[in-house]
């Protein structure tokens, strides 16, 4: 297990290695609806009435529902298949939203901010597209310690410690109301490392494996979401959901200015 990334990538660098990879991985998969995923009973609590939401990098496992959300990525496969099935679709990076400020009542992230060079400018612009008082959804692998081959070969750019995370979350008006444990990667080093031999060696095979066997199952025996106030106790945790609340930043009280003559 290495501790820490294997080379350092540059945003644009980071950009193209993750298109070319999950451009591949969507091109052979299928749609998987919201609601299969363990995610769906948080969604539905969150979900305004009436309210505009958008979700981030959904691939083809969006967490928010297909009709009437707004879908951001960079992967053609990945838009044109949501596109298919009448979702509302733009291409877009997450470090420059193309909405205007405040537009969205739900914002959803997931598995994103840990693939950017610029970790600020994404959250950032999670922020700046939220409404005061939106709930913003993101998650995000743990513990630089605990980084793997699998990191390198998804494009990850970095892990967080919690601390720093939260810190993070702060700066970008970022409220962190729970968390649960998240994540479907297995706890096994050998069995990661076994799948990053085959995506390196048998791709195409390695690939048709995931869609086809390994994610079905990994949907049928995922656990229910057990979320607690704050931050979940972290020891030992790969992958983290947390809920934000987009706060109202600090008003900046105006100066008095001098009017006598």
């Amino acid at each position: 297990m290495q501790t820490q990334p294997a080379q350092a990538h540059g945003d644009r660098e980071l950009l193209d290695l993750n298109r070319r990879f999950y451009d591949s991985l969507w091109s052979g998969a299928r749609l998987i609806e919201p609601r299969r995923f363990n995610t769906w009973p948080l969604v539905q609590s969150l979900l305004p009435r009436p309210g505009r939401r958008l979700e981030v990098a959904p691939g083809l496992r969006p967490r928010l529902p297909i009709e009437g959300t707004q879908f951001v990525d960079i992967s053609a496969p990945a838009l044109g298949k949501l596109r298919e099935r009448g979702a509302q679709v733009v291409f877009g990076e997450v470090t420059a939203l193309p909405f205007t400020e405040a537009s969205f009542d739900l914002v959803c992230a997931l598995d994103i901010i840990e693939h950017v060079d610029d970790e600020d400018g994404a959250l950032s612009e999670l922020s700046r597209v939220a409404k005061p008082g939106a709930a913003v959804l993101i998650s995000t692998p743990l513990h630089p310690e605990q980084w793997t081959s699998f990191d390198d070969f998804v494009g990850h750019k970095r892990r967080y410690e919690p601390e720093r995370l939260l810190t993070k979350l702060a700066q970008h008006h970022l409220l962190l109301e729970r968390s649960a444990v998240f994540g479907m990667q297995p706890p096994s080093s050998r069995l990661v490392d076994l799948g990053m031999w085959w995506l390196a060696h048998r791709r195409e095979r390695a690939l048709w494996w995931y869609n086809k066997v390994l994610m079905p199952l990994g949907l049928r025996f995922q656990k229910e979401l057990r979320f607690v106030p704050g931050m979940i106790p972290t020891a030992g945790v790969d992958e983290v959901l947390l809920v934000c609340r987009r706060t109202a930043p600090p008003r900046q009280e105006s100066t008095p200015t001098d009017s006598s003559v």
